[in-house]
Formats: C-alpha cells, sequence, structure tokens
C-alpha cells in the first residue's frame, strides 16, 4: 500500500480526505477559544491555581519542593502541574488563560502525537480524524478548559506508551529511553497511577500479542534496559528524595495515604466520590460526544478493508484504552475527570474502525445525527412541559435558565439534522458534518459558566472586597473549597473561620498556624481591625445562629455569598 503527499492510501478504498489544516484550525478554536473567558473556579482549579501563585510569592525553595496551599502544606500531588503553572505565571501573568496553559498545551500536544503516531504506523487519515475527535469531544474540550493534572497526566502517558509500542515493535533501545522519559514526567504530574497504568497496559499487550512463555519473558525482560531505567530515575527520583528530606512525614502521606489508601478507598480524610463498576460507561459516551453515536452507524456498515499487518495495533489501541478504563472502574476512588486520560488511545481505536468502513457508509452516516436530533427533540419537549421556575436567578445571555436550554436544544436538533444530511449526500464532507455538534455545544458551555461565574468563581467577589472594603482582613466562614480561588484573587492565603475543609485538614495537622482558626479567637481578632467575612448561603443560618452577624454593620450580597463586614 502507498501514499500520496496528502497521507491518502492507495490500494484501499477511502471515502474521505481530511486535511492536515482543518485539524490544526479545530485545534486550536476548540482549545484556545474561551480559554480566558471566564473566572478561576473554585474547588479543584482554585487549589491548583493558588499553588504555584504562592510558589512564586514565597522566593523560598522550600515551597517549590513541598507545596503549599493557603498558607499551608498540601502533599497531596506531585509538583510538575504546579512548576508548569508557576513558569506560565511568570512568563504571562497571573490571568486566567495563563492558568489554564499547560492543560490547553497538553491537549494540543495529544493532536499532535496522534498525527504523528498515525504516520509512524501508516494511517494519516485515520490519525487525521482521531485528532479531531479527540480534541472536539465534549469532555476533552471541558478539561482543556480548566487547571487541573489529568490532561497533562493524559499527554505524557500517551507519548510514553506510543514510544513504548514503537520500541515493542522496533526494537530500538532509544524509544524506550524516551518511553521512560515522559513516565518519569507523567509520575510528576499525577503519580504512582501513571507507573501503574503503563505497566499494566504494557504486560497485557504484550500478553495478548501471542508468542511462546520465553518469548513473552524475554520482551518483558528487554524493559528493563539499565540506561532507560537511569533516565527514569534520574527524573523522577529527585523530587521524590528532596520532599522526604524536606518533610518527614511525606513518604507515609505521600505513598501510602495517596496512593495506597485511596484505591482501597480508606485514605483520610474521604474527599472523593464512589460508585459502581458501571459508573464510567455512559461518561465514556459524553467524554466522545458526538462522535460515540458514531458506533451505531458503524454497527450498520460492512468493514469494506482492513490491512493485513493491522491486527498488533489495533490490539495495543484497545488495551491502551479498555486497561484504564478498567483500572479507574475498580477503584474505589472514582472522578469524571480521570476517563481523559484514555481519550487519545480511545479516539484512535474509534477512526481506525471507521476507516476500515469507509467512513462509514452514506446512510449509515446519517444514524447518528438522526438520533442526536432525537435525544434533543426529547429534552426540548420535556423542558417545555415543565413551567418556569419562580426563584431561578440565573439568566443566560438574557435568557432565563429554561428559555436558555429550549433554545440550546433546539438548536442542538437542528444542527444534528443538518450535519445527518450533508454526512449523508456530501461525500468529501462525511461524518466531518458532524464538527457542528461540538462547537454547539462548547459555546453553550462557554456562556453558561460566564452566566454562573458569581456561584462557582470568586473573580468578581474578590473586585468588589478590592475595591469596597480594602485595608480590612478577609476571612472565610467554614469552607475554603467552596470559595478556593479567592486566595489566588486577593494574592495572599485566607484564614477559615472554624474551618472543614479536607484540602487543609492535613496541613493544619502538620503545622501551628493563623490559618485555620476558631470563633473564639475570630471574634478576639475582631476586636484589634476591620474585617469581612464571607458565608456561604448553605452556612447563613449557622453563621446567624452563632449570633456572629451581630458584630459586624453591613453586609452584601454576591451570587452565592454574603460578606459581613465593620
Amino acid at each position: 500500500m502507498t501514499q500520496d503527499a496528502a497521507g491518502r492510501n492507495f490500494g484501499a478504498r477511502t471515502a474521505l480526505s481530511i486535511p492536515l489544516w482543518l485539524v490544526w484550525a479545530a485545534a486550536l478554536v476548540f482549545v484556545l477559544g474561551g480559554l480566558g473567558g471566564f473566572g478561576i473556579l473554585d474547588n479543584n482549579e482554585g487549589l491548583y491555581a493558588e499553588i504555584p501563585r504562592e510558589m512564586l510569592a514565597s522566593h523560598d525553595w522550600r515551597l517549590w519542593v513541598i507545596p503549599h496551599l493557603n498558607g499551608l502544606p498540601y502533599m497531596e500531588k506531585p509538583p510538575l502541574l504546579y512548576w508548569l503553572t508557576a513558569l506560565s505565571f511568570a512568563l504571562f501573568g497571573q490571568s486566567e488563560w495563563a492558568a489554564r496553559l499547560v492543560p490547553a498545551a497538553s491537549s494540543l500536544s495529544c493532536v499532535a502525537m496522534l498525527l504523528r503516531f498515525g504516520g509512524v504506523v501508516r494511517r494519516p487519515q485515520a490519525a487525521r480524524l482521531a485528532a479531531l475527535m479527540f480534541v472536539s469531544g465534549v469532555g476533552v474540550t471541558a478539561m482543556s478548559h480548566v487547571l487541573m493534572f489529568d490532561m497533562l497526566l493524559t499527554a505524557l502517558l500517551t507519548a510514553a506508551l506510543m514510544f513504548g509500542y514503537r520500541f515493542l515493535q522496533e526494537e530500538k533501545p532509544a524509544w524506550l529511553r524516551w518511553s521512560y522519559a515522559f513516565l518519569a514526567l507523567a509520575l510528576l504530574a499525577k503519580g504512582f497511577v501513571a507507573l501503574i497504568l503503563y505497566g499494566l497496559v504494557v504486560v497485557i499487550f504484550l500478553a495478548a500479542s501471542g508468542g511462546s512463555l520465553a518469548g513473552f519473558l524475554r520482551r518483558c525482560a528487554s524493559l528493563f534496559d539499565p540506561r532507560a531505567l537511569l533516565v527514569f530515575v534520574l527524573i523522577a527520583a529527585p523530587w521524590h528524595i528532596a520532599a522526604s528530606m524536606t518533610e518527614p512525614i511525606f513518604a507515609w502521606f505521600y505513598f501510602i495515604n495517596e496512593h495506597v489508601l485511596r484505591f482501597l478507598g480508606k485514605r483520610e480524610p474521604h474527599d472523593y466520590y464512589s460508585g459502581g463498576w458501571w459508573y464510567y460507561l455512559p461518561r465514556m459516551a459524553i467524554y466522545l460526544f458526538p462522535w460515540s453515536f458514531l458506533l451505531f452507524g458503524m454497527a450498520v456498515s460492512r468493514r469494506a478493508h482492513a490491512r493485513p499487518d493491522e491486527g498488533l495495533l489495533k490490539r495495543f489501541l484497545f488495551v491502551a484504552w479498555l486497561v484504564p478504563l478498567l483500572f479507574f472502574s475498580v477503584s474505589s476512588a472514582k472522578a469524571n475527570y480521570y476517563l481523559v486520560a484514555v481519550m487519545p488511545f480511545a479516539a484512535f481505536h474509534l477512526a481506525l474502525a471507521l476507516e476500515e468502513r469507509d467512513f462509514v457508509a452514506p446512510r449509515a452516516r446519517l444514524l447518528p445525527g438522526a438520533l442526536i436530533a432525537v435525544l434533543a427533540v426529547i429534552a426540548y419537549a420535556v423542558l417545555a412541559a415543565r413551567g418556569e421556575e419562580s426563584d431561578t436567578q440565573l439568566f443566560i445571555l438574557g435568557f432565563s435558565q429554561r428559555q436558555f436550554l429550549l433554545y440550546f436544544f433546539g438548536g442542538l436538533a437542528a444542527l444534528a439534522m443538518l450535519a445527518a444530511l450533508c454526512a449523508w449526500r456530501v461525500a468529501r464532507i462525511g461524518v466531518l458534518a458532524y464538527l457542528l455538534l461540538p462547537a454547539w455545544t462548547s459555546i453553550g458551555l462557554t456562556v453558561t459558566l460566564q452566566a454562573m461565574e458569581p456561584q462557582i468563581s470568586t473573580r468578581q467577589l474578590a473586585g468588589w472586597l478590592q475595591d469596597e472594603l480594602a485595608g480590612r482582613t478577609v476571612y472565610l466562614f467554614q469552607k475554603f473549597e467552596e470559595q478556593s480561588s479567592l486566595p489566588f484573587y486577593l494574592k495572599h492565603p485566607v484564614p477559615v473561620v472554624d474551618g472543614h475543609s479536607n484540602d487543609l485538614f492535613w496541613g493544619n495537622r502538620l503545622r501551628k498556624n493563623d490559618i485555620m482558626i476558631s470563633t473564639a479567637q475570630f471574634l478576639a481578632a475582631l476586636k484589634q481591625h476591620p474585617a469581612a467575612i464571607l458565608v456561604k448561603r448553605r452556612q447563613l443560618d449557622e453563621f446567624r445562629a452563632a449570633g456572629l452577624n451581630a458584630n459586624f454593620k453591613g453586609e452584601k450580597r454576591i451570587g452565592d455569598t454574603t460578606v459581613f463586614f465593620n
């Protein structure tokens, strides 16, 4: 089989040719569009933006070894994401888009790796479709716009596995060294889960590749190349050694509490979700929406051609996404964002199957859009049958929440049918017509987050505090995580009164501090200086029942928060 300059295969009939410029144009739009369009989100993103800010502000090397959150030690995760984000802040300033630059760049690097890997395995058109499906899928688009560890882990683990596959196929030691270099970085990105996933994928792939037991053991032994292992150790070991020497409790906390006990569901504190073994199955379809609906088109299409040498490649791709999915399913700790790690290989596997079917027969290409349109019409009908909620306070683009959702689902149904007709009737466009749908959902998600900003970010609240209550000491009442972006915007740690914080739990136990304070300490501080305290709506009754509101002369509600000040 040969290829022309555009990457088209001869010897196998392919009904679709995807230009490279389209892949990169779509990737840049989906990843960079709206990157700084909404404030740093409370909960996880607020935590991970504040830690690198404190690294830069401290001028203390120890905070680069043992990260600090809101002024307290925070050892739950390794530091690579914080280091890279701190570098982004140093180069571009402490803005929302600079905070999200690392996950955005990680997403784009996955696109580049899929394209490169497709060239290596001589499936460039499948790789281009895989890159499009990956970067425009709802889950990846969302994760590219939030500062979290998982997109960085995905990029580094994907690189490690792709180089590992090349080593197993070509037996060139250089590929194994590159693989272990990226694996070491993946370890520094999210911890030993990277090492476990890599080992499981490689060993199971080798076991599934056939051959004798002696051959299997020989190939496993080849993975312990001394030079490759040395590369891994030189990259991965220094931080772990430095952290263990800097903080005596680090070894137990990081290796046992954060890895072993988390997997077993016994980690302290228990601040993560759990779920059944099937937890991730519906989420897989959502993460790859709308492309997951192409499976219905594949079900009614016959394979038009298959290359005789593709068995190992498909087996590798299958193992590379299924094994992590099974691992996450077995684990007691569940989280939606874990799934992003399987998406590059799942997208490539799906793209290969679609290419084998000439990117699905014309009438079969109609089916995914028709199904999406039907589901959107059902959602529209359910919403239309419900009355407008009288207490709704969320307006999106000037519409009430219900009105906006009606327009959203109505538009989704119309675009799904338009995409289905184009995919059916215009062979040169084919399944690419379904790019309309993730574009629509991305716009809907972005404007929704912008409208919800007062409830999910403290950006506006922090601006009001700095303008109207300058000079006052700001406190949080009980819930740190629900307003975790506030220290980032105020540019300093914020004391928490009567705190119930899982993320500050260990830091508070390890250090005597003036961050986590009691009600009595807070009342004593009120006599010393002007203050303001932020209370979420769910804690208002408790705050007032304790009589704390009597110590303040004014109050102001912003979003879901009431500010009491004297």
